[in-house]
């Protein structure tokens, strides 16, 4: 979601002739967005925003603004912590920073503007038609989140739950689309529940609208809670053409005694009656979850239900995390917090299990053919003197990365593929990534018209 509003943010101060540059050493504006989630990516948020002292003593005109939900919780505390910064603005006030960029241009002040709207923050509308270059893209359909989990910040610095309209969103993605956008990922602290409480259409409505995109390849979504998972959704993954096979549950433990110190409202036997349900409708989806590690009483016994989960499930990925206290969340006041070494001990224990699980499932791929679309260059692209090769990436359905090397006099292809959708033949299988060999050209770009063009 931060990447979603740092586009927004971005867009937004193009009206001020502000654009996006690469170097801090240039820069005329710094504008800093937070996560609040672990107190690891608070502290360094801090640590970079402490750094940029230097850069303002050599420039002093240069604006420093800090963002998103560290700048919400802490507000105008930051101001006395760092005082070489302009400008703290909150989750809700992205639609309003250019006025506060433009008076501080002005009078050379200091502005705090954390203050939260019943109203949806709407501007999806403002989305350029140029194209981006961009393959695949985030769009906010919901901010905020009813559910307060005891160990989660999301409903004191994002607010309550609302859902955006859904003809705004359809909007956004065929603007997206013109500009070459060819897959999209919806987002939502529970996608699951959007449009309830506003009484709009469901969110498998809203899928199977987005589906009718013409241009659009590929529909991808997160996070769905589990208590929320409903058959409709789970439906979709066989009805909706466009919409990948994988999906984000968030477990977040195996026992169902921390569960519901967590406030998850589900139990370990619901969660894995959903799981058997979604494997049967689609045999092959990805499945992937969040596990906290060290929660507030967790004893060994709670923990090894977490592992015992994990070889029930076979998850294709986990996101893992160790505990950590956030101000505001229930959990901060728990008594029996677990030792530091305690915690890294039972992650290290369960990022090991994880890794056999992904590894095996990876290998299982060697000599399948997967379609993958193409999303840019690889961490390793480049151009091999003696042949000329380039190294791309993609996702399969799954949500797996597939790196592939393509020649300058392979004609099979166009010279930059990116947006394409192609089909692969894994070669080759490693914890996080996969390479192959391109097959075919399976749909080529889509132009800003919306022209489509296949190939065999």
């Amino acid at each position: 979601m931060n990447v979603y509003d740092s586009e927004q943010i971005a867009k937004g101060l193009k009206a001020l002739e502000y654009h996006l540059t690469s170097s801090l050493e240039t820069a005329d504006l710094i504008i800093v967005n937070t996560c609040a989630i672990r107190a690891k990516a608070e502290q360094k948020a801090f640590s970079f925003l402490g750094r940029l002292a230097a850069f303002k003593k050599k420039k002093p005109d240069l604006i420093i603004g800090m963002g998103g939900c560290v700048a919400q919780q802490e507000g105008k505390k930051i101001l006395k912590r760092l005082p070489h910064l302009d400008l703290v603005f909150g989750t809700h006030a992205i639609g309003r920073l250019p006025m506060h960029i433009q008076r501080i241009e002005k009078e050379k002040c200091r502005i705090v503007d954390i203050e939260m709207s019943e109203a949806l923050v709407e501007f999806g509308s403002t989305v350029t038609l140029k194209p981006t270059g961009k393959a695949t893209s985030f769009v906010t359909i919901m901010q905020g989140c009813d559910n307060y989990c005891t160990y989660c910040v999301v409903p004191y610095v994002r607010g309550r739950e609302k859902s955006r309209n859904p003809e705004n969103i359809i909007q956004e993605i065929q603007n997206l689309v013109k500009s070459g956008v060819r897959e999209v990922t919806l987002l939502g602290q529970n996608v699951n529940s959007y449009g309830q409480k506003e009484k709009l259409c469901s969110f498998p409505e809203l899928l199977q609208e987005t589906n009718k995109i013409k241009g659009l390849l590929r529909i991808r979504f997160t996070t769905s809670h589990p208590k929320d998972l409903s058959e409709d959704l789970i439906l979709a993954f066989k009805d909706i053409e466009k919409l990948c096979k994988h999906i984000h549950l968030p477990i977040q433990t195996g026992s169902n005694r921390i569960l519901k110190k967590m406030n998850r409202k589900y139990t370990r036997e619901s969660y894995l009656q959903k799981i058997e349900r979604l494997r049967h409708i689609c045999p092959d989806i990805a499945i992937t979850s969040d596990i906290i590690v060290g929660f507030p009483g967790e004893t060994e016994a709670d923990f090894k239900e977490t592992l015992d989960l994990i070889k029930t499930v076979e998850y294709d990925n986990l996101f893992s995390f160790k505990y950590s206290d956030r101000p505001n969340a229930a959990s901060a006041c728990f008594p029996s917090k677990i030792s530091k070494q305690e915690k890294n001990d039972r992650l290290q224990r369960l990022l090991e299990l994880q890794e056999y699980f992904t590894l095996k499932k990876n290998k299982a791929l060697v000599g399948s053919d997967q379609s993958i679309l193409i999303e840019g260059s690889s961490k390793k692209h480049k151009a091999v003197n003696a042949d000329h090769e380039w190294q791309w990436m993609g996702r399969t359905s799954t949500n797996r990365i597939v790196n592939f090397s393509q020649t300058n006099d392979d004609t099979s292809f166009n010279k930059v593929p990116i947006g394409q959708l192609i089909k692969v033949r894994i070669e080759k299988a490693f914890s996080h990534s996969l390479w192959a060999k391109p097959i075919r050209i399976e749909q080529k770009s889509v132009g800003l018209k919306g022209e489509e063009s296949y190939a065999a």
